[in-house]
């Protein structure tokens, strides 16, 4: 498949998703951003149009040992995600997967930012 079509149908995921998720200030957007190297996360308030808190792995303050956006990194930063949304106040979240599947390295992320006590 070419390149220009791969990224067609990854963009009409993408907004499929988004057409269905929004973000408030009482509940926003976690929106989750993989690439093959580094992994993102924001919180995001649509409303406004501003992000609360945003944690990845290019942090500065992110761990050494993080290296690759695989299931032990998507982890930790699942976990460190909670803890810096909990750390903003924000307790219940609306998970954006963009444009990837809901298994694998994003399901990691997701169930360890519960096990942290986001509630999504």
């Amino acid at each position: 498949m070419r390149p220009e079509k791969k990224q067609a149908l990854a963009q009409k995921r993408r907004w499929r998703v988004r057409s269905k998720v929004a973000g408030t200030a009482a509940r926003p957007r976690m929106a989750v951003k993989f690439t093959c190297t580094h992994i993102y996360v924001q919180f995001i308030d649509d409303t406004v149009g501003r992000t609360l808190a945003a944690v990845g792995t290019r942090d500065k303050v992110a761990p050494k040992e993080i290296k690759g956006a695989n299931v032990p990194n998507a982890i930790l930063t699942g976990k460190r995600a909670a803890e810096a949304a909990l750390a903003q106040g924000i307790q219940t979240v609306v998970f954006d997967r963009g444009a990837s599947r809901y298994h694998g390295k994003v399901k990691a992320l997701a169930d360890a930012a519960r096990e942290c006590g986001l509630k999504f």
